[in-house]
C-alpha cells in the first residue's frame, strides 16, 4: 500500500499575477498579458490573467490573436523579477518542508513530499496544503493551486484536471479516485506527459482515454511505443514508482550544452552564418567556464514559414576540445553541408554533445597545441571579465553587425527581458 502523499503546487498565471501585484491590481478582474510589444503583433503572450483567459485569450497565444474589442494591459516581461518572486516562494516552502523533499519542476511549479510532515504539524494533507498556499498569498499576493496525490503523477493530474476548477483551488487523487474521475477524461492530451503525437498514435488503435490504454493489449502498446509503453501503462492505472529522492539522485549518462533562437526576421545564408558564429562562441564560453570539452556537434536550421523541411546535421569530430577556433571550423563545414542557401532562415539551433570534464581533452595530429593553449587563456580571461562586469563587457566586431543578436540576448533571461 502506498502511504506517500505529494503536493504539486502551481502559481496561478504566475508572470501575469506578479505584474498585477506590482501594479496593485487583481488578476481575477483585470485583463493583462505579459508580452514584449517591441516584437510586434507576432509576439507571444507569455502569460495571461485569469480574467482575460475567461474571454478566450490563451496564455501562449500571440498579440495579434487577441480580439480587438478586448481592452487589456500589455506588461513587458521582467524575468529577473519573476525569479525573485519564485525564490521568495521557495523560501516559504522551506518554512514547512525540507529541501530534500522539494522538487522544483519549473519557475512556477513544484512538487513537495509531505508524507512525514502531517504528523509533525498534526494536519491532514489539505490542511497542510492550505497553510502553505495561505502563506504564499500573504507574503507575495500570488494565488496558488495545488494537486494532492499518493504519487507524483496523481498529484500532477489532480492539479491539472481537478484543482484548477475547484473553489478551494485544491484537488486530490488516489488510485481509486483516479479510475473514477480520470479514466474516461477527454481529451487525453490533458494528461501529463501525453502530447499530440502520442494521442495520434493511440487514436490509430481506437484509444481515446486512459481507460482504453489500461485495457489494451500490452504487447501491441510495447511494439508501438517501445520502452515508453511502460510509463504509459503505469500512468493509465494511476501508478508512478518514481519518488523525489529518485529524481535528486539521477545523473544523466551523457550531457550536452545547447542553444537555439528564433530570429525576428528572415535571414539569408550569410547573415544566418553570423548568428551561428555568435552562438558557437556563447556555448564555447560555457564549456570554458565549466571546464568541459566536447567531441560531438549538432546543427538545426529552420526555414521561414516552413517553406521547406528543416535541415539537420550532426557529426563526431576528431578533437575533444573547447577551442572556439576548432569548433567553429567544424560548425562551418556542417553549416555548408546541410543548409539550403536558396531559402530564408528563421531558426537556428546548435548543440555540443558528449560533454565531459576537460581532463579528457584530446587532439588529433594536426592540432597546434601551443596556439590552443594561448586561445584557452584568452577564453578563460573572457569568462572572468564577463562574470565580473557583465556579458557585454567584452564583445567582438561581429557582435556589432546590424544582423547580430548576441548583444541583445546577453541582456535577456531565458530569451526574455530581464
Amino acid at each position: 500500500m502506498n502511504n506517500k502523499i505529494y503536493l504539486c503546487i502551481d502559481l496561478k498565471s504566475f508572470y501575469a499575477s506578479v505584474e498585477c501585484v506590482e501594479r496593485g491590481l487583481d488578476p481575477f478582474k483585470i485583463n493583462l498579458v505579459v508580452a514584449d510589444p517591441t516584437r510586434g503583433g507576432g509576439a507571444i503572450t507569455l502569460a495571461a490573467t485569469p480574467a482575460i483567459k475567461k474571454l478566450g485569450v490563451p496564455s501562449r497565444g500571440r498579440i495579434y490573436e487577441i480580439p480587438k474589442n478586448i481592452e487589456y494591459i500589455t506588461a513587458p516581461p521582467r524575468m529577473t523579477l519573476y525569479m525573485k518572486y519564485s525564490a521568495t516562494i521557495y523560501s516559504i516552502f522551506l518554512k514547512f518542508i525540507s529541501s530534500e523533499d522539494i522538487h522544483v519542476y519549473s519557475i512556477d511549479e513544484s512538487f513537495l513530499d509531505i508524507t512525514t510532515y502531517m504528523s509533525l504539524y498534526n494536519t491532514t494533507p489539505k490542511q497542510l496544503a492550505k497553510m502553505i498556499l495561505d502563506e504564499i498569498y500573504d507574503q507575495t499576493g500570488i494565488t496558488a493551486t495545488v494537486g494532492i496525490g499518493t504519487n507524483l503523477f496523481l498529484a500532477k493530474v489532480a492539479l491539472d484536471i481537478t484543482a484548477k476548477h475547484a473553489k478551494d483551488c485544491m484537488g486530490y487523487l488516489d488510485e481509486d479516485l483516479f479510475k473514477q474521475l480520470i479514466w474516461h477524461h477527454q481529451p487525453i492530451t490533458d494528461i501529463w506527459m501525453i502530447g499530440p503525437g502520442t494521442a495520434n498514435r493511440l487514436e490509430m488503435l481506437g484509444i481515446e482515454d486512459l481507460y482504453g490504454v489500461a485495457h489494451y493489449n500490452e504487447k501491441i502498446l510495447y511494439k508501438l511505443f517501445g520502452i515508453n509503453a511502460e510509463y504509459l501503462i503505469d500512468h493509465s492505472w494511476g501508478r508512478e514508482p518514481t519518488e523525489i529522492s529518485d529524481i535528486k539522485a539521477y545523473k544523466p549518462s551523457s550531457n550536452s550544452i545547447s542553444n537555439s533562437q528564433i530570429l525576428f526576421e528572415d535571414y539569408n545564408y550569410k547573415d544566418a552564418y553570423l548568428i551561428m558564429k555568435e552562438m558557437v562562441e556563447s556555448n564555447v564560453l560555457q564549456l570554458t567556464e565549466k571546464h568541459l570539452v566536447t567531441n560531438h556537434i549538432s546543427l538545426f536550421i529552420g526555414y521561414s514559414k516552413n517553406c521547406i523541411k528543416p535541415s539537420r546535421g550532426s557529426r563526431k569530430i576528431t578533437n575533444t576540445t573547447n577551442s572556439y577556433r576548432i569548433l567553429l571550423e567544424e560548425f562551418k563545414l556542417l553549416y555548408k553541408n546541410i543548409i539550403n542557401p536558396n531559402y530564408p532562415i528563421r531558426q537556428i539551433g546548435i548543440s555540443f554533445g558528449n560533454v565531459k570534464d576537460e581532463i579528457y581533452e584530446q587532439f588529433d595530429l594536426f592540432a597546434d597545441q601551443e596556439d590552443i593553449e594561448k586561445e584557452k587563456r584568452v577564453q578563460e580571461a573572457l569568462v572572468h571579465i564577463r562574470n565580473k562586469y557583465g556579458k557585454n563587457a567584452v564583445l567582438k566586431g561581429m557582435n556589432f553587425y546590424d544582423k547580430a543578436t548576441q548583444r541583445k540576448r546577453n541582456g535577456l533571461v531565458g530569451g526574455h527581458n530581464a
